[in-house]
């Protein structure tokens, strides 16, 4: 019985370990991805103040969703930090000094999921900043996406 209880308990912790990051949209077209970005942008001014809020993508954004939220966050005032496929390539002792050493301020962690539930004409965006995720649901109709919903938060 105990063997039992502990691989149960291993494999709930692997599943809340392991959680995929980004868009997993397949051929949405590119006006989709940047409605939903838009959108997505307007949500976080109205919870996180710009000019005020830094954030950190903590993976890649190399999808139409991705590059149109991290302009479209920086148009709006936002400071940004990427990850980026170069700076994890250089070693460390190739990287320059930086010439005057000033504590960077901390930011929020920043990361999305764009996914399309099962034989749905749903599309769904969670974004996950620092602990707190929101989500909505938007409903895929002619080429285009109108919202579903309201934003859910969850603390």
């Amino acid at each position: 019985m105990r063997k039992i209880a502990t691989i149960a308990l291993l494999a709930v912790l692997a599943g809340c370990a392991s959680k995929p990051y980004g868009n997993f949209l397949e051929n949405a077209p590119l006006s989709t991805n940047q409605k939903l970005a838009a959108d997505s942008v307007k949500q976080l001014v109205a919870v996180y103040p710009p000019a005020s809020t830094r954030l950190n993508l903590v993976h890649e954004a190399p999808d139409a969703y991705g590059r149109a939220l991290v302009s479209t966050l920086r148009a709006r005032g936002y400071a940004l930090q990427e990850v980026t496929d170069e700076a994890a390539k250089k070693p460390a002792e190739s990287k320059p000094a930086p010439a005057t050493a000033y504590p960077a301020s901390p930011g929020l962690a920043l990361s999305y999921v764009i996914d399309n539930p099962t034989d749905t004409n749903l599309y769904r965006v969670t974004l996950t900043v620092g602990s707190q995720s929101q989500t909505r649901a938007y409903g895929a109709q002619n080429n285009t996406v109108h919202p579903a919903g309201e934003w859910t938060r969850k603390e």
